[in-house]
């Protein structure tokens, strides 16, 4: 019997309809913030240089996502890079920015001067007003911190985020790639310093990737986080462009995870989630985007369109929702609370990267060997 993909449900709980271009737009609860957001948010990592160098085109890419009932834009800093892709969505905005819930991320490296980035006072305040000036208005929604940052004491940061909130130039603040452990940690210290706590984390996740369902969404969801996962596509292997076997794609991608997109056992898994896309009626892109939003722990999913073919496609498969057959066959093929291999760019904390931290040094090993 073939599976079935159910599409056009009815709202989930705490969610609502809206009207966008005249069609009904779900809207899911941002953790406890009361803010809400669209289960799609829009990823703006390729505009500029780095991807899409077309300002126009890219404005009219997000113009088109916010037609369309998006409306959660989710940029950085760093993309485009520096600072270009938040010029274009300031671009964007105008005119239509009080609508808008405009996430974007500090702490990516901004120059060669070793002060600009990372998470200390020094910086986050400084960079705040870039980040600003350059998205052309006078808050921002939500201001996330990109990554750990093992050099900076998290009370130094949430003090700083802290005082960038009670001066209404930012609204909520949120953390991205952190591990449970220091969720948990950055929680900790926000209630005994009466500190503004992360509200938001946003962590990489999609079906080959799925190692934050073990610790990170259910911590998440203890602290009544919103959670923005990134990567539902899995840096493009679940398009279907990069097959095993299949001819080798050159391009920028492949240059920059060139690991996780030549894993056998990714691909492996890929050509099994294939045909059960196929018998489910959808591609594998709408399977992949189905399943990232189906977690009860997802608020809402970043897509990153360079073109507006790719943002059509994947808000034509915006309203599908996988039954329980298609998840248990999913889970089958990557069971839960794994990963399949590692994923490039994700943080990996010292305690692993440094062998000086996993290893004690060559005079101390030859002393035990005595």
């Amino acid at each position: 019997m073939p599976v079935a993909a159910v599409t056009g449900t009815a709202p989930e709980p705490n969610s609502q309809g809206t009207e966008g271009n005249g069609a009904a737009v779900r809207t899911r609860e941002l953790g406890r913030t009361g803010i809400r957001v669209s289960p799609y948010c829009l990823g703006t990592m390729m505009f500029g240089r780095a991807g899409n160098p077309d300002h126009d085109d890219c404005v009219r890419i997000i113009h088109r996502a916010l037609d369309s009932g998006i409306n959660f834009i989710d940029t950085a800093d760093v993309y485009g890079p520096h600072g270009e892709s938040e010029d274009i969505v300031g671009k964007a905005l105008k005119g239509r920015r009080d609508d808008i819930v405009l996430a974007t991320k500090v702490n990516g490296r901004m120059g060669e001067d070793p002060n600009r980035g990372g998470s200390s006072r020094r910086w986050i305040i400084t960079e705040v007003e870039q980040s600003l000036r350059r998205l052309g208005t006078d808050h921002i929604d939500l201001y996330q911190v990109h990554h750990p940052d093992p050099h900076t004491d998290i009370e130094e940061t949430l003090s700083a985020l802290t005082d960038l909130v009670r001066s209404g130039k930012v609204r909520a603040i949120g953390s991205s790639n952190l591990p449970a452990s220091e969720i948990v940690e950055a929680q900790w210290v926000a209630d005994r310093r009466g500190l503004h706590r992360f509200r938001t984390e946003q962590p990489p996740y999609s079906i080959l990737n799925r190692a934050i369902e073990r610790e990170v969404l259910p911590v998440c969801r203890r602290y009544g986080m919103g959670v923005l996962v990134w990567s539902p596509l899995a840096m493009g292997l679940l398009t279907g462009r990069y097959r095993k076997g299949g001819p080798t794609v050159r391009n920028a991608r492949m240059r920059w995870v060139p690991r996780h997109l030549t894993d056998e056992r990714k691909l492996d898994a890929v050509e099994r989630l294939i045909p059960l896309a196929e018998e489910a009626g959808l591609s594998l892109t709408h399977l992949a985007m189905g399943f990232a939003i189906a977690h009860p722990g997802v608020t809402s999913a970043i897509i990153g369109p360079r073109t507006m073919e790719q943002l059509e496609d994947l808000l034509a498969g915006a309203a599908v929702s996988l039954d329980d057959e298609v998840l248990d066959r999913i889970d089958r093929i990557v069971a839960p609370g794994t990963d399949i291999g590692p994923l490039d760019v994700s943080y990996t904390p010292p305690s692993v990267q440094l062998p000086s931290l996993r290893r004690r040094s060559a005079d101390e090993r030859a002393a035990v060997a005595r």
